[in-house]
């Protein structure tokens, strides 16, 4: 069986950190890339790190072929403090990061969106992460797999209050989540990282697949990890 090679941009959120441990940790892949503004804590034969700019990513050399890419980009418009801000890293970045791969042979484009993700949401985080979906759906990647989380929960490093509440309420009320509703069931960032790594091995049925925080979950119980 042919190695794989990955790359994971994102790696030090609450999904990236886990997806970095699950794929160092599989034998799949032999060479795992990340990059970063500065370098992570981890140790590694498998691991290699490079320091960007994401604000070049246009411009950022490529020596090599990834056969999945993972990204995992994203923040609030509380720490990005702006729209606009909010916009260039949960909408410019995975699509500069997209057209970028594509250029270099990319086989597998996987990305972190959102539950509710709607580009004609009046919401506007479900605005944008449904515009990241449509504009990567519009170039044509060879594969492209999109995960539409719930509320993510798990360790962060910072503390964001609004979604500390989110989770404290999907936990109190998920015996009543059922049906249809079950999709709004909380989430642990771990889980969403596993279901990646099972979707990148797994074999290819459409060349654009939407997984719902539900599939997600179901990915994420599978044997294979």
């Amino acid at each position: 069986m042919e190695r794989r090679s990955a790359l994971v941009v994102g790696a030090t959120g609450l999904i990236g950190k886990e997806l970095v441990k699950l794929l160092l940790e599989d034998t799949s892949y032999d060479f795992v890339e990340v990059w970063v503004r500065k370098p992570i804590e981890i140790q590694h034969s498998k691991l290699h790190q490079k320091i960007i700019n994401f604000d070049e990513l246009s411009v950022q050399a490529i020596n090599r072929t990834y056969h999945d890419v993972f990204c995992c980009l994203g923040t609030t418009i509380k720490k990005a403090k702006t729209k606009e801000q909010f916009k260039k890293v949960d909408l410019e970045y995975p699509v500069e990061l997209a057209k970028l791969v594509k250029q270099h042979g990319v086989e597998h484009y996987l990305v972190i969106s959102a539950i509710g993700a709607d580009a004609s949401s009046s919401i506007f985080y479900n605005q944008v992460k449904g515009k990241l979906e449509g504009t990567l759906q519009s170039l044509n990647l060879p594969r492209l797999s999109i995960f539409r989380p719930s509320i993510l929960m798990g360790n962060r490093e910072e503390f964001r209050l609004g979604e500390r509440l989110g989770i404290s309420v999907v936990s109190f009320l998920k015996f009543a989540l059922v049906g249809k509703l079950k999709r709004y069931r909380g989430i642990y960032g771990k889980e969403v990282a596993k279901g990646m790594v099972v979707t990148a091995l797994s074999e290819a049925t459409s060349p654009v697949w939407i997984y719902e925080s539900e599939e997600i979950q179901q990915l994420a119980n599978r044997e294979e990890l």
